[in-house]
């Protein structure tokens, strides 16, 4: 058995930075995640994309961040366990809790934090002939590697910050570019939308609105794509690759059978420390709601801070906690 001060469910951003926080007030963590690495979105959906509202980064890939957040949590040394699914949860006599995983692996620890992201989750697939039989062979729902499509032709479909992004990003590094939206507004950001906008004035890239990808065609690799505009009239674009790029479908999965309070597919809390109604029991990053909430990486780093004061009266429950400031090893007193 694991035994550790805080168990946190969840090893993306919100969850590595969870550490450096428990760090500085001598509380160690011990990570669990599905994902076989840390990082949870930033690197298994995204590792190349570029973050733009990271404080100090004009920007930084996802997978330079994770990097960057590891290395600042390594003082402290935190324990992992990756590749596994929490599956149990279970408060002890003692008042600490016991996490079990799908490979049987148990931790226990005075506190449990919440960092799941989305929880399980996995792309929305649109309604498109032959989608599934192109996966793998020109069909990607993320883009974990741009020079993948380095002087290929591409077509995105999407409204969102994802799509806007990539579009933008790939315009320097695929031979060409088509973004493909249903509507005739982009639901991501002005400054994103503005940059596309003019990439398709001056013909760096192709932009069809109010239209949508309906039919994959190729032999044993994807050779073109069929769209349908709202005049129902058709065109066809020569496409080695498709990227749909429609968000994710959260699933909580056992998390919803913990007794927490859950509102669509995310945890209630109290934005005091983002407590949830389960004494010991904390959520913080995408997987909370409350009233105001924004799902920006930043807005986690602020929910894992105020946490880590809470937490600390379960770790220390004899212990005041005072200090003049604080190093990279943690803080200098005790009281």
């Amino acid at each position: 058995m694991i035994i550790t001060d805080i168990g946190i469910i969840g090893a993306g951003p919100t969850g590595l930075f969870a550490v450096f926080e428990a760090g500085l007030l001598k509380m160690h963590c011990h990570l669990i995640d599905s994902l076989p690495q840390a990082g949870g979105q930033l690197s298994e959906i995204y590792p190349q994309k570029p973050i733009y509202d990271i404080p100090g980064y004009p920007t930084v890939n996802a997978q330079e961040l994770v990097d960057k957040l590891s290395e600042q949590i390594a003082p402290f040394h935190p324990g992992y366990t990756l590749g596994e699914r929490v599956e149990t949860l279970q408060k002890q006599d003692d008042g600490t809790w016991l996490i079990g995983t799908n490979e049987g692996t148990e931790i226990n620890c005075k506190v449990v934090v919440v960092a799941g992201g989305l929880g399980c989750f996995e792309p929305r697939k649109p309604e498109v002939d032959r989608l599934a039989e192109f996966e793998g062979k020109g069909v990607m729902y993320a883009v974990r590697n741009p020079e993948v499509f380095r002087d290929r032709n591409i077509v995105i479909a999407g409204g969102g910050d994802s799509a806007l992004d990539w579009t933008i990003f790939l315009a320097n590094v695929a031979n060409r570019v088509t973004l493909v939206h249903r509507g005739d507004t982009f639901r991501g950001a002005p400054d994103a939308a503005e940059k596309v906008a003019e990439l398709a004035r001056t013909g760096a890239i192709d932009l069809v609105l109010k239209s949508r990808v309906v039919v994959l065609d190729g032999a044993g690799h994807l050779e073109q794509v069929t769209l349908t505009g709202h005049d129902n009239q058709t065109r066809h674009i020569q496409a080695d690759n498709f990227i749909p790029l429609f968000g994710l479908s959260p699933k909580l999965g056992p998390i919803e059978d913990w007794g927490l309070n859950i509102d669509k597919s995310a945890i209630k809390v109290n934005t005091v420390d983002y407590s949830t109604n389960i004494d010991g029991i904390f959520a913080i990053g995408d997987i909370n709601t409350y009233p105001g909430k924004l799902k920006l990486i930043l807005c986690g780093f602020h929910e894992a801070a105020l946490m880590a004061q809470s937490a600390f009266k379960y770790v220390y429950p004899d212990q005041r906690l005072t200090f003049k400031y604080t190093t990279v090893y943690g803080i200098t007193e005790l009281a």
